[in-house]
């Protein structure tokens, strides 16, 4: 049995995609965790996304970034297999043509940033050259620069 609730759910699932995604963030820029706190990022950066799709306003650029994140927070914890899946499925979502152009470019830095963590140097390469190349189509100057400085942190083997 379903009961109503008694407050505005889209509000109450926006307001926890947003907390979620803002503390998972947060403990991304943490230098030093605790294996806890390192499945507390994934646990947030997965509720953030759920609560996103529980609403009708979610938008491709909120899926986009959804996975970018998961696929990140998975490449920092050495997870190559997750950071693929997720990174390959914020491609699919990023395809859009109604998107920003930062949306795909992240996509490719985030198969970059995976294809780094599992040893594939060709494939690293060739996700950093669509990365770079869809960064030419850029036209904020901070968002150019915020995604050319994200590229320059993914390491050659």
């Amino acid at each position: 049995m379903s009961r109503q609730a008694d407050f505005d759910l889209s509000a109450a699932h926006r307001h926890f995609a947003v907390e979620c995604f803002n503390q998972a963030w947060e403990l991304m820029d943490k230098a030093q965790r605790t294996p806890d706190e390192d499945e507390q990022m994934i646990r947030l950066s997965l509720a953030s996304h759920w609560h996103w799709t529980q609403r009708a306003a979610c938008t491709e650029e909120n899926i986009s970034a959804a996975y970018w994140q998961t696929s990140r927070i998975y490449a920092m914890l050495g997870q190559a297999e997750n950071a693929r899946r997720y990174a390959r499925l914020c491609l699919e979502a990023s395809r859009d043509d109604s998107l920003p152009p930062f949306c795909l470019g992240y996509a490719y830095e985030a198969l970059a940033r995976a294809e780094s963590v599992a040893g594939d140097q060709t494939q690293m390469s060739e996700y950093l050259r669509e990365a770079q190349r869809v960064t030419e189509t850029i036209t904020d100057p901070d968002t150019k620069q915020m995604l050319l400085a994200d590229l320059e942190t993914i390491k050659s083997i």
